[in-house]
């Protein structure tokens, strides 16, 4: 079987969030060297606006699956379940969720309207798309302000967060005039974890992960912004250790096993997922969202859990061509 992998073409050093846009390449190279040492034949095919060109390589180079790494078309995070949409009209079998889990998970505010209609708790929350501001009056402080369509944490960091009503008023249209539609969602002051799942037909919850943010000072928010997952000169950078606690209460760890499961259900994740939450002084757990397809970078999350769970990098990729062969 000939595996294209397939990834979106990220942009130059010094663009913006060129960070978080080039991490695209180093998953490419990791995935590639593991496919390699399979002895699967792949080879690796940029992803963008102009499909003629990538369907004429596909076609040229007799490709048989898709090994999907698309975040995005051309920065576009919006356009993140696009590809996966290609390759369901052409019939080609491809890693990872479909188009409309990708496409719903990626738009923060139809994630929560799911959310909340399932029965999840998720932090409260409104929308604002430019306008009148005056059902932001009442909302629940303190906030933090999410732009509703982008993804790996940008537009969101220190500056997010929100404590008064006129701090509120006066940062919505700025963030609003940088990115767009935007989220604002309460704040919950809690321990923040990631779960992550893996498998296919049936997802196996991995070992839980948690944020350490025990060397945060007062002044900092605890949460995991742009600066924390890209910014290598950034205190949270090198604060923010993702840890795996042994000593979880089996209550708590049953409850985030049975919220992964029960959230990676609802937006019908495919192969592999991360569910990240929070929980509140009174061991609520709060759902903040659902990521498909999470980052396959060997320092990721997600590759961290599974290796937790005694998984190499190899193996993982391992499963995606297992998972592959299934679908021809």
């Amino acid at each position: 079987m000939k595996i294209a992998i397939v990834y979106n073409r990220p942009a130059e050093t010094g663009g913006a969030n060129w960070q978080s846009s080039q991490d695209v390449l180093r998953q490419v190279e990791a995935v590639e060297g593991s496919l390699r040492e399979l002895g699967v034949e792949c080879l690796a095919v940029p992803f963008d606006r102009d499909v003629a060109t990538f369907m004429a390589t596909i076609k040229q180079e007799k490709v048989e699956a898709i090994f999907n790494l698309c975040e995005s078309v051309d920065d576009d995070a919006q356009l993140a379940g696009h590809p996966a949409a290609l390759f369901e009209l052409l019939g080609l079998p491809f890693t990872g969720s479909g188009s409309l889990a990708l496409m719903l998970t990626t738009d923060k505010l139809l994630a929560k309207r799911q959310l909340t209609a399932a029965g999840f708790l998720t932090p409260d929350y409104r929308d604002y798309d430019g306008g009148d501001m005056s059902s932001l009056l009442d909302f629940t402080l303190p906030a933090i302000i999410k732009p509703r369509l982008e993804d790996a944490s940008i537009g969101i960091d220190q500056e997010s967060m929100v404590f008064s009503r006129e701090e509120l008023l006066e940062k919505v249209p700025v963030f609003h005039e940088q990115y767009g539609p935007l989220l604002i969602e309460q704040f919950i002051d809690g321990r923040e974890f990631n779960i992550s799942l893996f498998g296919y037909p049936d997802a196996r919850v991995q070992p839980v992960a948690e944020i350490d943010f025990s060397s945060f000072p007062k002044e900092l928010h605890k949460i995991v912004g742009y600066r924390a997952k890209w910014d290598e000169d950034a205190f949270e950078y090198h604060n923010t250790d993702r840890i795996f606690p042994e000593d979880l209460e089996s209550p708590l760890k049953e409850n985030l096993h049975k919220v992964a499961l029960g959230a990676y259900t609802l937006f019908n994740l495919r192969d592999y997922g991360r569910i990240d939450v929070r929980i509140d002084d009174q061991g609520k757990v709060y759902v903040l969202e659902a990521n498909a397809n999470p980052c396959l970078t060997p320092d990721a999350g997600f590759v961290a859990a599974t290796g937790q769970g005694g998984m190499s990098y190899t193996d993982i990729v391992g499963n995606f061509v297992t998972f592959l062969q299934s679908r021809v």
